[in-house]
């Protein structure tokens, strides 16, 4: 967590008053440790909370506004709750005025306006769900101080919504979901379809996560996500002449999509759904590889994820393909892969943590000179989802 006692006293240079009615909260940000673009599929995914995130400091006001304001942007905002609406000058802010239109179009009429100031821990647009943070972080507490219940599925739900209507991404549902419900050294075996999930302890032993951001920006409404996404729901089109019930390739074993992928005419559609099933089917072994704690496995299926994504889901790009190509180069590491939706971003590491600084050396220098960017690594460990800071340590 960061330095609470400093955050609260920029909350009162900024808005006034005083400091004991400030509340805080934060919301962590989330690696998906395998299943990539599985979940708008319906299909499983696996991530994990981070230990960092973002801190939300929020305090009632009299009038029916909300006062928004961030530690990381220069801009900042005061608008009424009455008639929210999406203005791409309004940049970040657009994620808490979605969510705060969500409640209300849910009918949690708030009583009151709020001021609110964020603090980021997550690099923006390194695809570690900055914007998921930001919506799960103020779902909770607006529900938290209008006194309504907080059920975590609930708000994950509700954030996703706000960013697929308000803000015009459709992202799936594991970003929010993951950011609500984390625990600590656990992560989360999710089925994006039904929402049934499971804590899967994640026994690391002498083998640490890294996280390496390539910097090289991506914004996902800009990106070739829709794309993707229009070409899975094609294939699920092709393959309802085998299964007329079909919505979402998710619903598939991996099997019955091989058996019938000729139904696909398309080959660049095909290759899409082809990562899908495959991807899903990876995540069901991944489970079954750490229940017996066998991290080499795990990380031989992290290194054949990414390798589907790159051939066959085509969403890594140079840098991605540059800094996996890096990491395994590295004695020690046991796999590496892109997380997130690609197109820029980040790679997730299992390194043992003798290698650890061997790896950010090398992997930051062969990066460099390979992309002309410089490379920011993060060692991290799994922690808890969204929750109220109340002074403990």
């Amino acid at each position: 967590m960061p330095q609470i006692t400093e955050l609260t006293q920029e909350f009162v240079r900024r808005f006034g008053g005083a400091e004991a009615d400030v509340r805080v909260f934060h919301a962590p940000g989330r690696v998906n440790l395998i299943g990539e673009h599985t979940d708008y599929n319906g299909g499983a995914v696996f991530p994990a909370a981070l230990t960092f995130g973002t801190t939300l400091l929020i305090r009632p006001r009299s009038d029916r506004k909300l006062g928004l304001a961030s530690t990381n942007f220069p801009l900042s905002r005061e608008v009424s709750l009455e008639g929210l609406a999406f203005d791409e000058k309004d940049d970040w802010t657009n994620y808490p005025k979605g969510v705060a239109w969500e409640l209300e179009q849910r009918g949690i009429r708030l009583t009151a306006g709020y001021d609110m100031l964020f603090h980021g821990e997550i690099p923006n647009g390194a695809g570690l769900s900055s914007s998921a943070s930001i919506e799960v972080v103020t779902a909770f507490g607006l529900l938290t101080m209008e006194g309504k219940p907080t059920d975590t599925v609930q708000i994950a739900l509700w954030s996703q919504h706000a960013e697929n209507e308000f803000v015009g991404v459709k992202c799936g549902i594991m970003d929010q979901f993951a950011v609500a419900n984390g625990k600590k050294d656990h992560a989360i075996h999710l089925d994006c379809d039904t929402l049934k999930y499971e804590l899967i302890p994640f026994r690391s032993g002498d083998y640490k996560l890294v996280i390496g951001n390539t910097n090289k920006r991506r914004g996902l409404v800009d990106s070739k996500y829709n794309e993707r996404r229009a070409q899975c729901e094609q294939a699920v089109q092709d393959l309802k002449q085998a299964f007329p019930e079909l919505t979402l390739l998710g619903q598939l074993t991996l099997a019955e999509f091989e058996a019938n992928e000729h139904l696909i005419p398309d080959e660049t559609v095909r290759r899409r759904a082809r990562h899908v099933a495959c991807e899903i089917d990876r995540v069901k072994r991944s489970i079954e590889v750490l229940e017996r704690d066998d991290l080499a496995a795990f990380g031989l299926l992290m290194n054949a994820s990414h390798d589907s994504l790159r051939d066959l889901y085509e969403v890594t790009g140079a840098e991605l393909d540059a800094m996996v190509d890096a990491a395994r180069q590295v004695p020690g590491v046991l796999g590496s892969r892109m997380t997130g939706a690609g197109f820029g971003g980040c790679t997730i590491s299992l390194v043992h943590q003798d290698s650890v600084e061997r790896f950010i050396s090398e992997v930051g220098e062969k990066y460099g000179a390979a992309t002309g960017l410089k490379a920011d690594f993060y060692v991290c460990d799994i922690g808890d989802g969204v929750r109220e800071w109340k002074g403990e340590a």
